[in-house]
């Protein structure tokens, strides 16, 4: 028989609630944040063109992918800003601040008048947008973590720690599902390059408004509140856990390009080498997310069953064996149905690091340093590989060897596998509950 609400006490019923509310409220300001910052990945391919006028359609998303990458640039200050906040202030309170900061930069982006209208500062606005979101969203990841991972039973610290990721995809999804309804129903082509694409970073401001508030009203962690005295927190305490720092940075270099590669940059590589239409490729890239982010709780089961190191063995194995067959035979396919084959198969395997990554990092910290620990070693690899991987990979093109990308993301999954083999599984040796 299943249990009924009957089979639990009223204090258990009241605990579900609380922790679920926390949960959510926690999750739909990430999403929102993750909206903010894909708006720009997803509608890349319709505001180049009126912020640098080049008739090259590569040149125009380098230089877009290269304002792109110096978002990341900003997001080891955020890790390290907003990591230090949620240790010494509140986890509450950073996320909150770190989402309205969020709204400023979409909003910038979306009232910025192209290059034909101010010249260069059209373009330098556009970076210093990016600068703003950077810093945001490299507060968002360390403290969103540390919070679902400690409002999380143990038992199901998996399950309800994958929500980042599924709310990180669902961001993407939403602007995604925004840009298929301007394409399919509401704007013309010419009228989405002349002005619809800045219809999106205005709901991202008005989104990321709604999320403050919802995040204003959520509980604090009890972790938090337990160590709340304890201010001892900042770099030279982190500097005290130099394997765990390490261990953050090894878990996420494979995990992060591949996640680049096969989501946020697959839309990009549809268009410019598998030669499909903007709409399919975003039709594709819209169904493709969404099978993603239901695999993300799942995974997250699996792992509260069996352990995290299975899991992150089995995407890098999988992941240094699949990725170059995987991306030449997008790049050399016609028929759509293999192509959203081969992009669920990939996102299959690289759902065996972003439905965990969020916990295994929470679980490897004490509470005092939880937000800094998680947040600024995984921002600076996500600056130096994530960043970049999207900008590599258009500049290996630009330069007719696109396949050296394919083995570069290979290699760094290799780097990452040789370090899953080695660590002990965080779900048997959690410090959350020190």
């Amino acid at each position: 028989m299943h249990p009924t609400e009957n089979d639990f006490t009223p204090k258990e019923i009241d605990d579900v609630k609380y922790r679920l509310k926390s949960i959510f409220g926690g999750s739909v300001g990430n999403l929102v944040e993750w909206y903010d910052w894909y708006t720009y990945s997803a509608f890349a391919l319709y505001f180049s063109p009126v912020f640098f006028p080049n008739s090259n359609p590569t040149a125009q998303l380098l230089n877009t992918a290269g304002i792109f990458a110096v978002g990341f640039l900003m997001r080891p200050i955020g890790g390290w800003l907003f990591g230090s906040i949620a240790d010494k202030k509140g986890r509450k309170k950073s996320m909150a601040l770190s989402v309205f900061i969020m709204a400023i930069g979409s909003l910038i982006i979306g009232l910025t008048p192209g290059y034909k209208q101010i010249g260069i500062f059209a373009p330098l606005l556009l970076v210093f947008a990016r600068l703003i979101q950077g810093l945001s969203t490299g507060g968002e990841y360390g403290t969103s973590a540390t919070y679902l991972s400690e409002m999380a039973t143990k038992k199901h610290r998996g399950f309800y720690s994958s929500f980042q990721y599924v709310t990180l995809i669902g961001g993407q999804l939403l602007a995604l599902g925004i840009q298929l309804i301007l394409q399919n129903w509401l704007l013309t082509p010419a009228e989405l390059h002349a002005w619809g694409w800045r219809i999106p970073f205005f709901i991202g401001a008005i989104l990321s408004f709604i999320a403050l508030y919802l995040r204003r009203h959520i509980d604090e962690t009890s972790a938090f509140k337990k160590n709340k005295e304890d201010k001892k927190g900042g770099i030279a305490v982190l500097m005290k856990y130099p394997k765990e720092v390490f261990t953050v940075v090894g878990l996420t270099l494979g995990g992060t390009i591949a996640f680049y590669t096969f989501s946020t940059y697959m839309q990009k590589f549809l268009v410019n080498t598998v030669h499909l239409s903007k709409e399919t490729s975003t039709t594709l890239s819209f169904i493709s997310l969404l099978v993603f982010a239901i695999m993300q709780p799942l995974f997250g089961l699996l792992s509260d069953k069996i352990g995290r190191k299975p899991l992150l063995i089995g995407f890098g194995i999988l992941g240094t064996l699949c990725t170059v067959p995987i991306l030449t035979g997008l790049a050399n396919e016609t028929n759509t149905t293999i192509i959203f084959l081969l992009m669920i198969a990939s996102l299959i395997i690289v759902s065996g690091y972003t439905s965990i990554n969020a916990v295994v990092k929470a679980e490897l910290f004490p509470a005092e340093i939880r937000a800094l620990g998680v947040g600024l070693p995984y921002a600076l690899t996500v600056a130096i590989f994530g960043g970049t991987a999207e900008y590599l990979a258009l500049w290996f093109k630009n330069i007719d060897h696109e396949n050296y990308f394919y083995w570069y993301v290979t290699g760094c999954i290799l780097i990452s596998l040789i370090l899953y083999t080695t660590m002990k599984d965080t779900k048997h040796h959690s410090k959350i509950e020190d």
